[in-house]
């Protein structure tokens, strides 16, 4: 008998690999812009080069773990409420079928790790990552619910996640043009 808790470490894994490597190249470009403004000689006076990128690099990789963990929080959210509207599952059988999709974030996270320097490169990964996910969980759900039900879960998933993404580029916009408007050069 096979243990149903097997992948359970993995998301935790792919959340401190996918940190970590969005983390260090946060670190580097924070350098170059420490050193742009002249701020990094200060800095070096208080800590050695090893000592600053480390620092950074545990400061840039709390702060993507808390983004990634929102994320999945979010996500898991979004999709059990679309279960609760459009499965007719009442064991819990497609849960644990979508566990095995775990192993493909996984994978995403370590090839992450090869892409360290590239930013672009690494957000790629994490939407190829992610978006290979979600068609994995569609699909294994699909096996659990009719054509009707599966569409509907589809529609309700891209609508949440579009409602919630165009709500976080609102108040991003927002922000950035408000802070802009204050600043004294700027009128």
């Amino acid at each position: 008998m096979r243990n149903p808790y097997i992948y359970g470490y993995l998301p935790l894994i792919t959340i401190l690999l996918f940190s970590l490597t969005f983390g260090m190249y946060a670190v580097g470009q924070s350098l170059q812009i420490f050193q742009a403004i002249g701020v990094y000689s200060g800095m070096r006076e208080f800590l050695s080069d090893f000592e600053l990128r480390v620092f950074l690099l545990i400061v840039f990789a709390i702060v993507f773990f808390m983004v990634f963990s929102a994320l999945k929080l979010v996500g898991e959210t979004i999709h059990e409420l679309g279960m609760l509207f459009f499965s007719k599952d009442n064991d819990g059988a497609t849960v644990n079928q979508a566990r095995g999709g775990f192993i493909i974030l996984f994978i995403g996270a370590m090839c992450s790790a090869f892409a360290i320097q590239f930013i672009y490169v690494l957000i790629g990964i994490f939407v190829l990552t992610i978006f290979a996910y979600f068609i994995y969980l569609i699909y294994k759900m699909s096996h659990f619910m009719s054509m009707g039900s599966t569409i509907g879960l589809l529609v309700f998933e891209l609508f949440m996640w579009t409602i919630l993404l165009t709500l976080v580029v609102y108040v991003i916009l927002k922000l950035y043009n408000g802070i802009l408007a204050s600043l004294p050069f700027a009128s």
